[in-house]
């Protein structure tokens, strides 16, 4: 018999379906809460993992939502030129209280209020990519047009 999600992995299955998609939410034995981690356990390169990164803009102070390929780095200036304020680090109260989520299972979808979504168009490369899923070992295969489509972000250069 297959064990229930936990209740934050539950929510993005729940989202998930509610935007009409089939993807399936996995929670797995080993941590996936940094890129590195998650490739290794599901079996992919690190630059497949999507790292879902909240930004607090600092006069708006709203949230900002990057989903960046596990290989790189956010150009945090070429953030604040698409934004038109500046950036500045989101604290986990922050996170948690804007989507919903703890750092570390943040995923791009299911959050408390929506969020500008900006996509790292180095994921648009892979066949298929994996997001967090609401805790720090769960986690969703999905394809690059499938995170464009359910966060409706702008696809970007982030590095």
């Amino acid at each position: 018999m297959e064990k229930p999600l936990s209740s934050s992995a539950g929510k993005v299955q729940a989202a998930l379906q509610g935007m009409g998609f089939t993807l399936q939410v996995v929670e797995l034995p080993a941590s996936t809460r940094t890129a590195a981690e998650a490739a290794q356990a599901v079996g992919c390169q690190v630059g497949q993992i999507v790292k879902s990164l909240v930004f607090k803009a600092k006069r708006s102070e709203r949230p900002i939502l990057v989903v960046a390929s596990g290989a790189n780095r956010v150009d945090e200036k070429r953030i604040e030129t698409l934004i038109g304020e500046p950036l500045g680090k989101a604290d986990a109260d922050f996170v948690r209280q804007r989507t919903g989520f703890a750092i570390g299972g943040v995923p791009p979808v299911g959050h408390a209020e929506r969020l500008q979504t900006f996509v790292d168009q180095d994921l648009l490369q892979y066949e298929h990519i994996w997001a967090a899923a609401g805790t720090p070992n769960a986690v969703f295969r999905l394809t690059p047009q499938d995170l464009v489509r359910m966060t409706g972000g702008q696809v970007v250069a982030i590095s």
